[in-house]
């Protein structure tokens, strides 16, 4: 995730100039596309910048992040598609851990988020 000023600008930037299709849109974020993979570019006007890892079950990974030795900062907590926590490696790495387990975005023809459907 980057943050940014502007987040119209920022996405004539990396979308219309770069060429990163634009996935989703709400009013203060959106996801980008990045081709070949299934990675996502989130812009975001008041967070970033941060790594964001997507995982199957943010309370399983939690457990087995912290098990492993890694510190929780903040979590889990709930989000519009699923749950979320942030933790701190050994090294000092924030990094953000984020599940679907709500269901995804749905969006409509400009890319505005319209619900989450359900998985």
């Amino acid at each position: 995730m980057l943050k940014v000023d502007n987040l119209d600008a920022a996405l004539r930037f990396y979308s219309e100039a770069l060429g990163h299709p634009v996935l989703w849109r709400r009013p203060e974020m959106a996801g980008l596309g990045m081709p070949g993979t299934d990675a996502e570019l989130v812009l975001h006007t008041t967070l970033g910048p941060e790594v964001d890892l997507l995982v199957a079950n943010v309370d399983k990974a939690l457990k087995r992040f912290s098990e492993a030795g890694g510190e929780t900062i903040t979590g889990p907590f709930d989000i519009p598609i699923g749950r979320c926590a942030v933790v701190r490696d050994p090294f000092g790495n924030a990094i953000v851990m984020l599940d679907q387990t709500k269901g995804r975005f749905v969006t409509n023809a400009a890319g505005e988020v319209i619900r989450v459907e359900k998985p």
